[in-house]
């Protein structure tokens, strides 16, 4: 995990408000990053997933921000023979998300008044994750230098990496992030540097055979269904959500001395027309950290359980289909509305796994796993005194596949 910040100018908005006499928005965004990589040789593969909030700004009541995602798979090449201290070149493509938005705080007191009146501000969205995980957008690239240093942990195989990364992300293609008339390319660009920490199973100390850290894309199958809001829907004349919402996600496991551990990274997401003249959707963030135990180990086979502790969140968001292009968006800026709920969700998983050597060398195996479990929220979860306890408990079921060492 990396912590840094990114140097960027949202020119074009900046622009519209120095016309206006009003205070630009600061420079630059924060990066919070997750990733995983793996060595092959003098070789370097991986893949990270970024959340990048933007400075908040505020006028006339009104908070102004932005943040984006992206998920980005890397290629390097090290510099440096394996040891504590490596430095790495790297190359990343992958697409993103964006979100700019300028809402105040809703006059609503309940659901029925928010259903009824949720205009309180704009959202404007590209790549729209809030309707599925799928929904990435554009082409992004970053390129830069990464640089580790190992220290060793006691008692355990596994050593604590600690991480610095400097470069530089853009996206290549001129206006591909404009929306109501501006551009908003700038908010995926800029020099970053970040510093983290990470876990590393280093190849210059011995470990046993089966001491590993593999990352796993999974998709996930939620029993569960927003009935609670879709009464509130149908009662003011909109559509409900229909389905079940399923996603995918990134699951990090690793596995030394008889402890599994790792995080689990996937969102939740429903969308559809509202109305005429309305869009919605309803999205939820997991992000958990795992522990556990493998109880089977036969040949290929591999069975355990985990459990889960971590955070999640909840957003409703209507959005108007009429809305002019900026300045004018910028003077009337009252066309969508949204509420939000987050707090601590906990979980029990058992999973099976089936590994396939992918060499006759055996340098990594392709893992097929199957998961089962059932998240529990742990804080009570509502919309405006709606509660929303019943959608976020729920069985899922998951399919992974990944690689590891």
């Amino acid at each position: 995990m990396t912590f840094g910040n990114t140097g960027s100018n949202l020119r074009e908005f900046n622009d519209m408000l120095a016309n206006k006499g009003l205070t630009t928005m600061r420079r630059g965004y924060n990066n919070f990053n997750f990733g995983y990589q793996a060595r092959i040789n003098d070789f370097i593969v991986g893949m990270e997933l970024s959340q990048n909030p933007g400075p908040g700004s505020r006028f006339n009541g009104y908070d102004i921000d932005f943040r984006t995602t992206r998920f980005m798979v890397n290629l390097g090449f090290s510099f440096t023979e394996e040891g504590k201290f490596q430095l790495i070149h790297y190359m990343a493509v992958g697409s993103g998300f964006l979100n700019f938005q300028m809402l105040r705080e809703s006059d609503a007191q309940n659901i029925d008044e928010f259903l009824k009146n949720p205009a309180h501000g704009f959202i404007l969205r590209d790549g729209n994750i809030h309707r599925s995980s799928l929904n990435f957008r554009g082409f992004l690239t970053e390129f830069g230098f990464h640089m580790s240093y190992d220290v060793p942990i006691p008692g355990r195989d596994e050593a604590m990496a600690l991480i610095g990364q400097f470069g530089y992300a853009f996206s290549p293609f001129e206006d591909s992030w404009s929306q109501g008339g501006i551009s908003f390319s700038n908010i995926q660009s800029g020099a970053f540097l970040r510093l983290g920490v990470g876990l590393t199973l280093p190849d210059y100390s011995y470990f046993y055979k089966d001491a590993t850290i593999g990352a796993h894309l999974i998709y996930g199958l939620h029993f569960t269904s927003p009935d609670a809001l879709n009464r509130q829907l149908e009662e003011n004349g909109l559509r409900p959500f229909s389905g079940r919402p399923n996603n995918w996600g990134l699951k990090v496991l690793g596995y030394s001395k008889q402890l599994m551990y790792g995080v689990d990274i996937f969102n939740l997401g429903y969308g559809g027309q509202a109305s005429s003249t309305q869009s919605h959707t309803l999205n939820s963030v997991r992000v958990y950290a795992n522990g556990g135990m493998k109880f089977l180990d036969l040949r290929n086979i591999e069975m355990g359980a985990l459990a889960g502790l971590g955070f999640g969140n909840l957003r409703y968001t209507l959005t108007s289909l009429d809305r002019p292009d900026f300045p004018r968006l910028f003077e009337e800026p009252d066309k969508d509305g949204q509420m939000r709920s987050y707090g601590a969700m906990g979980k029990p998983e058992l999973f099976v796994t089936y590994n396939f050597p992918l060499s006759s060398r055996k340098l990594f195996d392709l893992v097929l796993g199957v998961h089962a479990g059932y998240e529990v929220p742990l804080t009570p979860y509502n919309f405006l005194g709606l509660p929303m306890f019943k959608y976020m408990a729920n069985p899922y079921l998951q399919f992974s596949v990944g690689v590891r060492p």
